[in-house]
């Protein structure tokens, strides 16, 4: 079965860093493109960033160029989602995404909260 499992989401003060992990399994992960989305409370979903594990090409949202950094690490089948200067705009949660030949996966998500 295809899992992918969300963490480190938490409350964080304007200005901090947060870095979320997705943990992916049950496809080959070397040959997706994997995201992250996020939903901020009574709003719709927002794409935040994408890269694509074959080629290595990196997108970003322009309300989080700067400032937040995707990556991978192939060997644990893990997408990271580093988060600097976060701002209250930033609160919602956030979800891994999966897109391998065509099939879409998604994971439960995880809480970020950017509050004083």
């Amino acid at each position: 079965d295809v899992q992918l499992v969300e963490s480190g989401g938490g409350l964080v003060q304007p200005g901090g860093s947060l870095r979320l992990s997705c943990a992916a399994s049950g496809f080959t992960f070397s040959n997706s493109a994997m995201s992250w989305v996020r939903q901020a409370p009574g709003k719709g979903l927002e794409w935040v960033s994408s890269i694509y594990s074959y080629s290595s090409d990196i997108y970003y949202a322009d309300s989080v160029k700067g400032r937040f950094t995707i990556s991978t690490d192939n060997a644990k089948n893990t997408v990271y989602l580093q988060m600097n200067s976060l701002k209250p705009d930033d609160t919602a949660v956030y979800y891994c995404h999966a897109d391998q030949d065509g099939m879409d996966y998604w994971g439960k998500g995880t809480l970020v909260t950017c509050s004083s």
